[in-house]
């Protein structure tokens, strides 16, 4: 294996459960009631437009206009009390420092830009935007493409359903990672159940995986 792609919110910055409680105190408050549990079970890992067409259709009604930037500002603004990167991912980004990685997130460039710069991590990654957002592979074939190194021999570190079945799409070893303040129970399950070749509870887990991948080659 010769590249690590990593999912962002919930992988490398532990951003979920801030972005999914916003979101679901914001529904709940237009009479869209929505625990954050229900947020994080059906929006986790999708883009916010394509969370508005979920919502949308779980709902039976439009949102309002302006909604969802509202949403994205309301979490952007909460940058400014600090951004913490999921437990243990620097140990693991310094121990695989000569491993060639990026990012590839359905999140944009500004905000992985800006939180990567409050975690002190931005000079350690580069990143991808594109279209067709997870499930699809798109993103992840883009990222190899972009590094040069082919799908099976790519790893994806993700958090979600939707980023696991991505990765899996792409032709890519998968690894499920619960890891992040917003993991529930039976994550881990359905996570394997997406697919997943491997579930880690930790970075610690991740290495142990990586670490003889990496040594084969």
């Amino acid at each position: 294996m010769r590249l690590i792609i990593f999912d962002f919110d919930g992988v490398v910055a532990d951003s979920e459960l801030l972005a999914n409680r916003v979101l679901a105190q914001g529904l709940s408050a237009i009479g869209m009631a929505t625990t954050i549990d229900d947020s994080l079970r059906l929006y986790m890992g999708k883009r916010w437009r394509d969370c508005e067409a979920a919502i949308e259709e779980r709902h039976g009604a439009k949102l309002p206009e302006g909604f969802i930037d509202a949403q994205q500002a309301a979490v952007y603004a909460q940058l400014a009390d600090g951004m913490q990167p999921v437990p243990g991912v620097i140990d693991f980004i310094e121990r695989f420092a000569h491993v060639p990685r990026c990012i590839a997130s359905s999140s944009t460039q500004e905000w992985i830009g800006d939180s990567l710069e409050a975690m002190g991590l931005a000079h350690r990654f580069s990143g991808h935007e594109i279209e067709r957002g997870k499930p699809h592979p798109d993103l992840f074939l883009l990222a190899a493409s972009t590094m040069g190194v082919p799908p099976s021999e790519c790893i994806v570190i993700e958090d979600s359903i939707m980023g696991v079945t991505a990765g899996k799409a792409a032709g890519m070893l998968t690894i499920g990672l619960c890891a992040g303040g917003h993991i529930v129970d039976g994550q881990g399950e359905g996570l394997r159940a997406a697919g997943a070749d491997h579930v880690a509870a930790s970075y610690d887990a991740v290495a142990g995986i990586v670490g003889p991948l990496l040594a084969s080659r």
